[in-house]
Formats: structure tokens, C-alpha cells, sequence
């Protein structure tokens, strides 16, 4: 393996801002050094020197919610092209979701994911087993050493794992080895809202209905029944992407994460998108939970900065362009998001919404505290070298011709980002450089400390 030795960067790391050289030898980072001192306390001068004076120096950022849609849905994306775009955007660890075809309903299964990623996946990956309702000898045998967690879908999405059996959530939640990961909505409230729209607007309907249908009600509900059985059960719960702000008041932010049974994340399309935005963006935004007001946008934000929420990620869930484009009713919900979610949260704090070191915590730091993820998520000497350079103050375009997802389109077509990545480093390797990738290089599977 190739040493580098990267000088003069401006570190953020563990809430702090500082000019450092670094070496990475060996996968790990070796040495952290005051900026300049990097050359006279290196052990080898057989390294490649990256100037970075100027440019910012983050951990990897750890997305711990995509769907890359391998196996069974690889028209749409698929692990090798995902990781790729999720690499081109400072994120060098995933965690995917089980709604694939086949559903990830049993350890056999699972296992597959794993021995496919490895020989697809650029980045760092890991896989949550899936739940259903009659699956539960299967749950149980998840070793919390190897696997990220227990996906439930308590409302359905893409898919078919509706868990709606409350004897089914009883037993997931008291049994589970481990972190259990929730989508939280109210599957009846939905159909109650989708029936009466549907009449009202059968041949009119636009994707301004969807936050009505799949409403701030719906999920508040869902939310706090997880709340409830994971009080009763002693269960370790995280719920995926918050979307409203009443959702916010159930989590607590007077205990440090690691000490939290209880916490939650939340995604960049509900931190920048709100219900104006579906006349210009249409299905584009269509996600599940749905986008929603700009109080509820802002209170997100809000519940962020304050530490009730605790995780940033993507919920990045490709359609192809064509399927969007259908009928409101017909459109799919989610959209690709990895490419830009660091990106995006550069320039929302460089509008004041965060601070570069917050957003680090949020996007770097919480996931590996809140997975118990073996020696990432830090810059620290002895930790594996998943590091992103990010240049500042540029323009950086988003066209067709620069997106890499497969289905080849982005919510964020024609928006100027004030930053670029411009390194990748994958354990200690060079991934991906000022637009060129070494597809040589693959990630490892996230090992778990328990």
C-alpha cells in the first residue's frame, strides 16, 4: 500500500479547527502533527505528498441509511455504481437497507449482500438485516459484531415489509441483538388520508398532496409507538429521517449519545426542501415521510443543532427518471442523494444553519458513537484513514454531465455548491481524485464494537 502524507490541511475534528500534516501508512493514520512539522517526523520518505494548504481535512462521512437496490432492482442503481457517487461525495461507509428483491429476510440472504458488496463496493459498507412480520428466529440470529442492525418498517415504503403485527413488534423490539432502525409512519392514518384524496383529486392530483396524505399526524404516531416500545423493551432505537416538528420533542438531548437508548436522524432533503418547493420539483421530492412545511424544515433544524436529533444521512433511494415522471399517484418515492449530501451541508453552513464542526459530529463522529463502529468516524492516530479534502469557496455546478448516480438525475440539477471534494481516501487509499476514480480500490465490511 501506498503512504501519503498530507500537509497544511485545516482539520476539523472533535469540535475543534487546526493546521495539521498528517501521514497515512498502512491503511491507518499514523501521525497527526502541527502543519509543517509532517516531513521531519515521518519514519519513511517513500509517501505521496498532498499539498492541502487552503483546503479542509474531515473524517469519512458515514451515511447510515441507503438503498442501493442490489439484488433485484439493479435497472434503478446498484452497489458498485452507488459507492462510486457516494465516494465522489466524501462518504466512505454505508449502511444499505433490506428492501431489495429478495427481501434481506433471513441471515442466508443477508450474507449475500455481504459477499457481493465485497467485491462491488468503493466504499465501506454494512447491511441491516430485515424484519417482517413472521421472521423473528431469523432477527435473533444477527451477530451485533458484523451487522450495522434490524431494519423495521413501520410504515410501508418501497417494498413490501410492512411490520403492522403488534405481537410481531412486541417480540422485535423485546429480542433484538441489536440497534433496531425504524421508519416511522402511521400506515392506517395514510390510507385514510390516500383514499379521501384520491377521490378528490383522482385525475388532478400533484405531489402537493403528499404531505398531506403521508402527514405530520401520520408520523408523530408511528414515532412515538417506537418511542413506547423501545422504553418498555430496554430496546436500543434509532429512528430514520425525522420529518416534522412535533417528532422532535421525543427525543432527548441532556445525556451525551453515547449514554442515549433512544435517538434519531435525519436527511438532507428534509433540511433543505419544503412544500414550496414540489411546484418547481414535483415527484423529484416525492419522498417517504414526505417533505414537508418550513416550520417543520426549521425545527428540524433546530432539534439538529440542539442535539435531539443526532445523525445526518441520505435515505438515498433511486427511481429511474421515467418512473418519477409518472402520475403522482404512480411515481415512486425517494431520490439519489449520496453525491451531494456533504456538499449540501457544506453550503447550508456556510449559510450559518451549522457550524463545520456540528456538522462533523453529526455526519462523521455520531454515526461511529451510534453504531459502535470499530476505529472510524475520527481522525485520530490507529484509526483506519477514511478521509475526505474538501476545497472551499468554488463553484461547483450540478449538471447531468456531473451526476454519477445511475438513474442519472439529482433533486439538485442546476444548484451551485460553494464546495468540492477533491480526495477520497478508503482505508488509507486514494479513491477518488479531482473527478478520477482508482476502481482498484474496494471497501471492507464495518466491524462493530459490543
Amino acid at each position: 500500500m501506498k503512504s501519503y502524507l498530507i500537509e497544511n490541511a485545516t482539520v476539523i475534528n472533535e469540535g475543534q479547527r487546526f493546521a495539521a500534516d498528517l501521514l497515512i501508512d498502512q491503511g491507518f493514520i499514523k501521525t497527526i502533527t502541527a502543519a509543517g512539522q509532517g516531513k521531519q517526523l515521518s519514519e519513511t520518505k517513500d509517501y505521496t505528498l498532498i499539498d492541502a494548504k487552503g483546503k479542509l481535512l474531515i473524517p469519512g462521512v458515514i451515511d447510515d441509511q441507503v438503498h442501493f437496490r442490489e439484488p433485484g432492482l439493479t435497472y434503478k442503481a446498484d452497489i458498485k455504481t452507488e459507492s462510486r457517487a457516494a465516494v465522489a461525495g466524501g462518504i466512505t461507509s454505508f449502511m444499505e437497507m433490506p428492501n431489495t428483491i429478495p427481501n434481506t429476510l433471513t441471515q442466508s440472504l443477508l450474507q449475500d449482500k455481504y459477499e457481493l458488496a465485497a467485491g462491488q463496493s468503493m466504499a465501506n459498507f454494512s447491511f441491516y438485516m430485515g424484519a417482517s412480520n413472521d421472521n423473528i428466529s431469523e432477527v435473533i440470529k444477527t451477530d451485533p459484531k458484523t451487522v450495522c442492525g434490524i431494519k423495521v418498517f413501520m410504515g410501508a415504503s418501497t417494498g413490501n415489509m410492512l411490520v403492522d403485527d403488534q405481537k410481531a413488534l412486541e417480540g422485535i423490539f423485546a429480542e433484538a441483538p441489536t440497534l433496531v432502525a425504524v421508519h416511522c409512519e402511521h400506515e392506517p392514518t395514510i390510507r385514510k388520508n390516500l383514499q379521501y384524496y384520491q377521490q378528490q383529486f383522482k385525475h388532478t392530483a400533484t405531489a402537493a398532496l403528499h404531505p398531506l396524505i403521508r402527514s405530520a399526524e401520520a408520523c408523530y404516531k408511528s414515532s412515538s409507538q417506537a418511542v413506547e416500545l423501545a422504553t418498555k423493551h430496554g430496546t436500543k432505537l434509532h429512528i430514520l429521517h425525522l420529518s416534522s416538528a412535533a417528532e422532535t420533542a421525543l427525543f432527548r438531548n441532556d445525556i451525551p449519545l453515547a449514554e442515549k437508548k433512544i435517538t434519531a436522524e435525519v436527511c438532507l432533503h428534509h433540511l433543505w426542501f419544503n412544500e414550496a418547493d414540489y411546484a418547481q420539483k414535483g415527484n423529484f421530492i416525492k419522498w417517504n415521510p414526505a417533505v414537508k412545511t418550513e416550520n417543520d424544515r426549521l425545527s428540524l433544524w433546530e432539534a439538529l443543532v440542539d442535539d435531539c436529533l443526532d445523525v445526518v444521512a441520505t435515505d438515498h433511494a433511486p427511481h429511474t427518471f421515467e418512473e418519477k415522471n409518472r402520475p403522482y399517484f404512480e411515481a415512486p418515492s425517494g431520490g439519489p442523494m449520496v453525491q451531494h449530501l456533504l456538499p449540501g451541508m457544506l453550503q447550508m453552513s456556510q449559510k450559518g444553519m451549522i457550524s463545520l464542526e456540528k456538522m462533523v459530529e453529526k455526519m462523521c463522529h455520531n454515526p461511529a458513537i451510534l453504531f459502535n463502529i470499530h476505529k472510524r468516524g475520527f481522525i485520530r492516530e490507529g484509526y483506519f484513514a477514511d478521509l475526505v479534502l474538501i476545497e472551499k469557496d468554488t463553484n461547483h455546478l450540478v449538471t447531468q454531465e456531473n451526476i454519477l448516480y445511475k438513474c442519472g438525475w439529482s433533486p439538485f440539477e442546476g444548484t451551485q455548491f460553494s464546495h468540492r471534494i477533491t480526495h477520497t481516501f478508503i482505508n488509507g487509499e486514494l479513491a477518488y481524485e479531482n473527478g478520477e476514480f482508482n476502481e482498484e480500490i474496494k471497501g471492507k465490511r464495518l466491524q462493530f464494537n459490543c
